[in-house]
This record gives structure tokens, sequence and C-alpha cells, in this order.
């Protein structure tokens, strides 16, 4: 799809995705399957839950009572858009894992109210979904000037398009939890030698608390977690023509207290084989083996300062709610 410019500086008409080439190879669902499923103990990177179904699940799961990190940061968000928008000036907002944009919006809002007019490149995997979501910002914005970047972040970021001017970096979401403490690091890496001297980054992370409150958002009284986590079975059948069936698994999320970590799994409740079509393989599950699909680290205030301190990263405003249930880091390049 096209697009073209507006003399106001935004976009009007269609919109046109930018592919960033990866920077080094990530492994497909196929390597993924032959590299954690055929042998115990059994894991698939979280990535997989999100299809079309399963990202609906997920929307699903947001609005639910127990989970708090969406509506949380969101929260955060509308409170202090204006103050980060003032202290960082942004000449591009620049999302990882940009999803439907929906939270950044209260910082638009914020830049609307400044009289602040900028780029915003939202980098996500999926095509459909960015090109809705930058349709709507410009819909709402007509001043935004939306460049929607096509690829996956995983894959490194150093083929993606340079911005001039101050950048506002962010990860928002509570994502970062998702990688191990070896694979923080490296991301965290990745982005600062993207920054320029004086560039911003905004990070959303979940923070350490309660045991119940951590079980009851992974393990909502609706079930809907737990069918979150049963669909990628689904799509497993559908991507390796498999078999798997869902009704002979159950959802366990548990929280580790030692590694600060909730633990999501699918749990065979029986023996069974399993055909994987693609692969030309048959796996044997026990009864009551599992299957790991979700690592979602939580952090404390001084952990979060330190990651980011450790890349010359200077903290800049630590925002959390009364609770401390969530932190929205704002640092800045040295």
């Amino acid at each position: 799809m096209m697009a073209t410019m507006s003399g106001s500086g935004g976009y009007s008409g269609a919109v046109r995705c930018v592919a960033v080439a990866p920077a080094w190879h990530v492994p497909d669902l196929v390597e993924d399957a032959r590299a954690g499923l055929l042998e115990p103990p059994r894991s698939l990177p979280p990535k997989y839950f999100y299809d079309a179904h399963g990202a609906a699940l997920f929307d699903r799961i947001c609005a639910t009572p127990e989970y708090y990190p969406t509506r949380t940061e969101d929260t955060l968000l509308r409170q202090y858009g204006d103050e980060i928008i003032a202290l960082t000036r942004p000449d591009c907002l620049i999302e990882l894992g940009s999803g439907s944009s929906k939270k950044t919006k209260n910082l638009f809002d914020a830049c609307e109210r400044q009289g602040h007019f900028c780029v915003y490149a939202p980098f996500d995997i999926c095509e459909p979904v960015l090109v809705e979501a930058a349709g709507k910002l410009q819909a709402d914005y007509p001043w935004l000037n939306v460049r929607p970047l096509l690829g996956d972040y995983h894959a490194g970021l150093a083929n993606m398009p340079h911005y001039p001017g101050a950048r506002l970096f962010m990860f928002l979401g509570g994502t970062i939890g998702n990688f191990t403490p070896p694979e923080v690091r490296a991301f965290i890496g990745d982005i600062r030698r993207r920054m320029q001297r004086g560039d911003f980054l905004l990070l959303g992370a979940d923070r350490i608390k309660d045991n119940d409150v951590l079980h009851a958002a992974y393990n909502d009284a609706q079930g809907i977690t737990a069918e979150f986590n049963l669909n990628v079975l689904q799509v497993l059948n559908r991507e390796l023509e498999a078999d798997f069936r869902a009704d002979k698994f159950a959802h366990l999320a548990v929280y580790n207290n030692e590694l600060h970590r909730i633990e999501m799994y699918l749990v065979s409740g029986l023996r069974q084989e399993i055909t994987l079509g693609r692969l030309d393989l048959r796996i044997q599950l026990a009864r009551g083996e599992q299957i790991l699909t979700e690592l979602s680290y939580k952090f404390d205030h001084d952990e979060l300062e330190t990651l980011l301190e450790e890349f010359g990263l200077g903290v800049i405003r630590h925002f959390e709610p009364d609770n401390h249930y969530f932190s929205l880091v704002l640092a800045q390049s040295g």
C-alpha cells in the first residue's frame, strides 16, 4: 500500500509500512518446535500466542478485573503524559512492539495539548494491525506523521531507519518481563546502540508484589487466560499439521518466588502421542508433563534503575502508582 504526504507534515490516503530487514536470524515455528517440543523439558516461545484469535483473547484478558498491568500502565501514561512530553520534546516517537498503539494515544493527546508535533514510528510484526492502527491515528491526529515499521524487533534494530532530531524510544506493556535476564541485557544494549546522545527511553515493567495478586492476574475467574494459553495448540495444529487436542491439556500459571517470575504451562492430562506432520515426527507426552509457554519476570524499583544505568542511561523520572504495581521509567542516554 502506498502513502502520500500532506502539506502539513501528516499523512493523507493509504498507509505504507516500511519493511525492516532482520539484523540476525530469528528461529521460525518449525525451528522452535524442533528445539523445544521434541524432548522434555518442553517449551515454546510466547510469541506464538498472538494469532488473530490469540490477540483478541489477550484484549479480553486486559479487560478482566484481575489483570492490572494494562490499565495501570494506561493510567500512568494518561496521568504523566504531559510531563513525559515536556521532558522529552521528541521529534520522533519510536515504539517497539506497538500493537494497536492504544495506550500511546495518551502521549499524542499530550503532544496536542502542548502544540508539539512529531513523527511516530510504530514497529511491529503484524502488517494488518500496523495499517489499521496507523489509519486510526491519522484520522484522530491529522498533524501526526505515522511511519509504520514492519519487522521483528527480536531480530535486532540495526536496520531500522534513522530519524533525525530528538527521539523517544518506547517499550511498553511489561513485555520486557518475557525476556530472560541475559535477553533483557542484550535487548537494552541493542536499543542503546541505536540511541544518540540526549535520546530517551520509556520502559514499562511489571513489579514484584503479593503472590495472590500475581496468581489472580494469570488465572482469571472467567478462564480467558486459560483459553489464551490453550489457543497456542491450535496455532501448532494449523502451522505444523499437528493433532493436539485442547481438551487433553490444562492451563497452569504459578509464581516462582525465587526467580521472581510467573511461569505458564500447558499440562498434559493423560499419556498421549502427538503427531507433528510438518516435522514428520511423533512425540510422547506423559500424564502431568508440562510445556512451558511463557515466563513473565517481575522487577523491583532499584533493579530497573540499575539495569538502565548499566547501559549508560540516566534515569530522569520513575513513574509508579501508589500501590507500586507497575513502573514507567524514563531514562536518557548520556
